[in-house]
């Protein structure tokens, strides 16, 4: 498994708020790097889903399975999940997911995640619910 989450950094923004942001939904390294136009990007990298840890916890705690289940799913391609998350909702520590960076007016968080099982790994982040309810609870994946 491979996860990359990128955030860019607006002119108007500080980079440290930025990278508690990340890391409010991400567990793994965390770097700044010099973007396109001349902005700061962070970036955050991971060969395990324990960096998802958060993100599974959040989903969670704000009760959007469905919500987090659908956005996952519809980022899926071949072995490959993309989603956005509202980076200023991932600032004050809570979760937002967003289909474009216009519904995030100072950008968003996007992760990209490579998985040989990205079905299994959408399972354990967003299990299907039933009234509410998560109809299972697997394992985080170990790849």
């Amino acid at each position: 498994m491979y996860v990359r989450v990128k955030a860019e950094v607006r002119p108007t923004e500080d980079i440290e708020k930025v990278r508690k942001a990340v890391r409010n939904v991400f567990n793994g390294r965390v770097n700044v790097i010099d973007g396109e136009h001349g902005l700061k990007v962070i970036i955050g990298e991971s060969d395990s889903a324990y960096s998802l840890i958060k993100l599974h916890d959040l989903i969670r705690i704000y009760r959007i399975l469905d919500a987090a289940r659908k956005s996952l799913q519809k980022g899926m391609r071949g072995n490959t999940i993309v989603f956005k998350l509202h980076k200023q909702a991932a600032y004050v520590g809570k979760i937002s997911f967003i289909d474009s960076d216009h519904e995030s007016p100072l950008g968003s968080i996007t992760f990209y995640i490579e998985s040989s099982d990205p079905s299994k790994l959408i399972d354990w982040l967003a299990p299907k619910t039933s009234m509410g309810k998560p109809l299972w609870e697997i394992d985080m994946p170990k790849e």
